[in-house]
């Protein structure tokens, strides 16, 4: 009896500890990595082009998809809530003209996005759903526009030389995720993003500059592991 006491006693200690593990706390840091696809919403502005007759392109521009490296940090400030940062490798996105079926250049961007999560289980074993409001601010750069956009411009506009601008953009971001133990620190994790990302685009080229408004707005979904310090 006292041997299967002597066995037993480590065994539930042990499986106890790692169950309360399994807890999101207060002070908890968790790191969460994976691969993350920003998948636009889009809708652009027609554009209009300074053509002799005027020519208007009303579906302006289309957006593509990307996929790239997650990283996301996330302290658990209570039982219940916590401050997440969404970061990841640079994303690159197809730009193309669908009124013209050409293809309109490419940008990379980085979409750094601050959220305060809820975590409705937080402090109880077990699964960990969570909701978060926050906010996203979208650095585009490496702006390159297609040689065939540049010489559909210099077709209709007389155009020698073009390039494409984009600013960058600050807005909301909404987010619902769950964590799902696998062991005391790790866990898989599965996540989802509305970005508010809306931008003005410029083509400069040396008969004049084109602008429209264009709204990214995506969806972005992550997908991967996490382990809890």
């Amino acid at each position: 009896m006292k041997t299967l006491t002597a066995i037993t006693l480590p065994l539930t200690l042990s499986c106890a500890l790692a169950t309360s593990a399994l807890a999101h706390e207060a002070g908890d840091i968790i790191l969460r990595t994976g691969f993350v696809t920003v998948a636009p919403n889009d809708d652009s502005d027609a554009i209009v082009l300074p053509s002799d007759p005027v020519t208007t392109l009303p579906s302006g521009v289309g957006v593509g998809n990307d996929t790239q490296l997650s990283i996301i940090g996330a302290f658990m400030v209570t039982d219940q809530w916590a401050v997440e940062l969404l970061a990841a490798t640079p994303f690159e996105h197809d730009i193309d003209v669908p009124d013209l079926g050409i293809d309109a250049g490419s940008i990379r961007h980085l979409p750094p996005t601050l959220s305060l999560q809820w975590y409705p289980r937080g402090g109880q074993e077990g699964w960990q759903p969570y909701v978060g409001l926050g906010v996203n601010y979208t650095y585009i750069y490496d702006e390159d526009i297609d040689p065939a956009l540049a010489d559909a411009l210099g077709s209709v506009i007389g155009a020698g030389s073009s390039r494409l601008d984009l600013d960058d953009s600050f807005g909301f971001a909404a987010q619902a995720g769950v964590d799902i133990p696998l062991s005391r620190n790790w866990m898989l994790n599965a996540g989802v993003w509305y970005m508010n990302i809306e931008t003005t685009a410029d083509v400069v080229t040396d008969v004049g500059t084109v602008s429209f408004d264009v709204d990214i707005n995506p969806w972005v979904y992550n997908i991967g592991i996490a382990y809890k310090f």
